[in-house]
């Protein structure tokens, strides 16, 4: 269905909350004669430019959105984990586990968290419908911690490799249900600003896991990460549920109190509720089937612009660029030990995230996205150079040393721009691009591919190195975002502060009007 948080404040003396007592007829001739009512896939244009108020309290959105993305926290940690780990327990005198592990299962243990990943993205959408946003979270502490138990207590590989696996099908899960949830609870104003706090958590988490794995044991480092879904679980008990999922669940009373309590007492909720409920009830007396909804004109082309980025993120070159950190310090002349320099790497993502959480909703998504794919192209393209004439003239001779500042100040950029656009906002593109009737399908299967693409580029980034050369491969990773900032600037419409009926209407849409039949 397609109900969705819709700002449009309301004439409290003639438009009632449903099931109330309704005006008189006088006043509801004259309600209808100034005002049309909402359309199948919008409002009129009178409703489009009509000033929205912005009322509401801010405070219990924040606390909503960031209990929301500890689940996040937890999946960076997930992420992280890796780097620090991995070296220690494939060495010969490994004494963290009692058993030993080589390098080649050292890679897979790497990389079976998007495989889990990607095996759940498209289930956990048909779930959380049917759930709900917040019990679907919930119940995602328990393979969150049964994962990382077998992590801390593995007795073998396979125990290992298992609980990476079901570690990221949790983590995967996270990535869908939170953009969804942190969505569907915030006002237009803020909800670029929530929603980058998914991707800000992810990149906390996964500094989280450079600084702890790295001066601690495997074992407690393990426990810690054990700890994080199950602080989550005690603490996101408390939050509301969706107000959206529960009036397409007709629990319009329980939406109502989740409304007051993420806007406040002060704010106009059934204002808000009326909106929900009207097209909650317009979509379940014009049943559309599910074929019919995503083959809209409107649903295919959020469908390719919510793929797209996905690709153009992963086909970006960040996992080259961070799998070259120490290369890149060690190049520019820094003595600065590998864990030191993946710190490093970690903080510019969080300060650059953090940086992007409090600019997305005033100067867009679009102008970070172009930002952040132009100097990407810039900086894979200074990297290429770099290391191809390294590889032609080899590392100590002078014109490569002439040019040793040059990666350094690359990898730095890169980190920034994609932490400032290409890091968060894809994540948060299915929740404001799509009805509610699509939201978790897209959403879901888009994770999928994101997840799928991962594993692929990690999985082939050193063959490609060594088939086509490493500047070779910075330059096919420039040429891609090159294609990026050029799709970006025709087809991807700016949604701040967009209301869903306004982001449709930009899609594609047919703004209609018809008369508000109020109920008596």
């Amino acid at each position: 269905m397609r109900s969705y948080l819709f700002r449009r404040r309301r004439n409290s003396e003639t438009e009632p909350l449903l099931g109330e007592p309704g005006p008189s007829r006088v006043q509801q001739n004259e309600q209808t004669q100034a005002n049309s009512g909402m359309a199948e896939i919008g409002v009129s244009q009178a409703a489009l430019v009509e000033p929205r108020g912005d009322t509401g309290r801010k405070f219990p959105q924040y606390i909503a959105a960031l209990t929301a993305t500890l689940g996040a926290l937890a999946a960076g940690s997930m992420l992280g984990w890796s780097s620090p780990v991995i070296f220690k327990i494939i060495q010969a005198n490994n004494t963290d586990y009692d058993f030993e592990v080589s390098s080649s299962q050292g890679d897979w243990i790497s990389s079976l968290i998007n495989l889990g990943a990607a095996a759940v993205c498209f289930p956990i959408g048909l779930i959380m419908d049917v759930l709900g946003r917040k019990k679907t979270m919930l119940c995602l502490v328990l393979p969150f911690t049964i994962g990382w138990l077998l992590i801390t207590f593995a007795s073998n590989v396979g125990m290992l490799m298992a609980g990476r696996f079901i570690t990221g099908v949790a983590g995967g899960a996270f990535c869908v249900t939170a953009p969804a949830y942190t969505s569907e609870i915030a006002q237009d104003s803020i909800r670029g600003t929530l929603g980058s706090y998914f991707q800000l958590m992810i990149t906390v988490g996964i500094l989280f896991s450079y600084i702890v794995g790295s001066f601690t044991s495997v074992f407690v480092f393990n426990i810690l990460c054990t700890l994080i879904p199950i602080i989550f679980g005690i603490v996101f008990f408390f939050m509301p549920e969706s107000p959206n999922f529960l009036v397409v669940k007709g629990r319009n009373e329980d939406a109502k109190a989740a409304l007051v309590r993420l806007r406040g007492t002060s704010y106009d909720v059934d204002a808000e509720l009326n909106t929900l409920m009207a097209k909650a009830e317009e979509a379940k007396n014009n049943p559309v089937s599910f074929l019919s909804a995503i083959t809209k004109k409107t649903a295919l082309k959020a469908i390719l612009i919510c793929y797209a980025l996905m690709l153009f993120q992963q086909l970006s070159g960040i996992n080259a660029v961070i799998f070259n950190t120490s290369t890149i310090f060690a190049s520019a002349g820094a003595a600065i030990p590998a864990a030191t320099a993946t710190i490093i790497i970690g903080v510019i993502q969080v300060v650059a995230t953090f940086v992007s959480s409090l600019v997305v909703d005033r100067l867009g998504r679009r102008v970070l996205l172009l930002f952040s794919a132009l100097v990407m192209c810039v900086c894979s393209t200074a990297l290429g150079v770099y290391f191809f004439m390294q590889g032609i003239h080899g590392a100590d001779s002078s014109i490569v040393q002439s040019i040793s500042w040059l990666p350094l100040l690359s990898l730095s950029l890169f980190i920034i721009a994609f932490s400032l656009g290409f890091g968060p906002i894809p994540w948060m593109m299915a929740g404001e691009l799509c009805l509610i009737d699509i939201k978790a399908f897209v959403g879901s299967t888009a994770g999928t591919f994101n997840w799928l693409l991962s594993f692929t580029v990690t999985s082939t980034f050193n063959s490609l190195n060594q088939s086509i050369g490493q500047g070779q491969v910075f330059w096919m990773f420039a040429g891609i975002m090159l294609v990026g900032f050029i799709f970006i600037f025709f087809v991807i419409p700016e949604t701040k502060g967009k209301s869903v009926d306004e982001i449709q209407i930009m899609l594609g849409a047919e703004p209609q009007e018809q008369n508000v039949t109020t109920k008596k």
